[in-house]
């Protein structure tokens, strides 16, 4: 396994499990989703999109992501887990099915919990590599989201969070870049800083073209803006737009969502064109003296008739409010 990785030791990790512990509560957003679906990871007919690469679909379920698991000759290696440790073994045991006797090898896409919190499943037998600031805020923030969600989200999510444990990974990278060797297949890990969360980590196979987006890129759905002063700001739209814009460079031929279906190149840009629309539109209205209440109630039906395919509207709500606290 070729990554520029330090050893977390276990001083460390109980430096950060008990700093989690003591953080502030978040308070719950304005506006939430409402799905009648229990956020259940359906592993039954994971899809191979190319040899020895699967997905396992969202099916468009809040609170579910599209996970990837990519088997070498080696190693296989696990692109998140779903919400809470039910959902974490049966992703695992997924991944022991197709990975056989291989290593295996846990990443996220970032550290909120529909994407990480199964991890506890996989520390005893794989490998757990995160980014740096992926690292940090899942230390900082990640026993205050379960607390958020469980306030916030849906009974059957509540329920999917009973017994999660936050545990750190067993290497961490530094830098925007590293690799992961499965044998004869490798891997790129790649990361630009603070845009839909601080540590956003894409993972891209470059002899297939394949990226992994996270939730850089939610598909026909409004995106996701975890804007919850003053506890979590950590959002950056103009980096974030960029990083849509700059997946070109990658000529991608399928690219996997966080949420929603795979899609080509476009649904980054299009993702990128409604964010720039959205935040030049909500910035000249505040300079107006309209207040982010006033936006949503003037502006977002408009959003709304801009893109009538998209999903949960209400998740504009949380956009307009970022924007509307940015300096113009």
């Amino acid at each position: 396994m070729a990554v520029m990785s330090k050893f977390l030791s276990r001083r460390a990790f109980a430096a950060a499990a008990t700093s989690a512990l003591t953080c502030a509560p978040i308070k719950p957003a304005a506006a939430q989703v409402i799905d009648p679906r229990p956020p259940t990871v359906d592993t039954a007919d994971p899809k191979e999109i190319a040899d020895g690469v699967w997905i396992v679909r969202d099916h468009r379920i809040w609170l579910v992501p599209n996970i990837g698991i990519i088997v070498g000759r080696d190693a296989a290696l696990v692109i998140e887990t779903g919400l809470g440790p039910a959902n974490g073994e049966k992703v695992f045991d997924l991944a022991r099915r197709l990975a056989g006797s291989r290593r295996l090898i846990l990443t996220l896409s970032h550290f909120h919990p529909e994407h990480g919190y199964g991890a506890q499943v996989f520390r005893p037998d794989a490998t757990i590599i995160y980014n740096r600031p992926q690292r940090d805020e899942l230390v900082e923030k990640g026993t205050r989201y379960i607390e958020l969600f469980r306030r916030t989200q849906s009974q059957a999510a509540a329920a999917a969070l009973e017994g999660t444990k936050i545990v750190m990974p067993h290497f961490v990278y530094d830098g925007p870049r590293a690799e992961l060797d499965l044998g004869g297949r490798t891997v790129e890990l790649h990361n630009w800083g603070t845009a839909h969360s601080r540590g956003d980590q894409v993972v891209f196979l470059p002899r297939e073209r394949i990226l992994f987006a996270g939730d850089l890129i939610e598909e026909r759905m409004f995106p996701i803006f975890p804007w919850f002063p003053p506890e979590d700001t950590e959002v950056d739209s103009i980096r974030w737009t960029n990083i849509l814009n700059g997946f070109q460079r990658f000529d991608p031929t399928m690219i996997i969502p966080g949420h929603g279906d795979p899609g080509k190149i476009d649904i980054a840009l299009n993702l990128a064109s409604h964010i720039e629309t959205v935040g030049r539109k909500v910035r000249a209205l505040r300079v107006t003296g309209k207040s982010a209440d006033q936006i949503i109630r003037d502006y977002k039906p408009d959003i709304v008739a801009a893109a009538p395919d998209w999903e949960h509207p209400s998740l504009i709500d949380w956009e307009i409010n970022y924007f509307a606290a940015q300096p113009s």
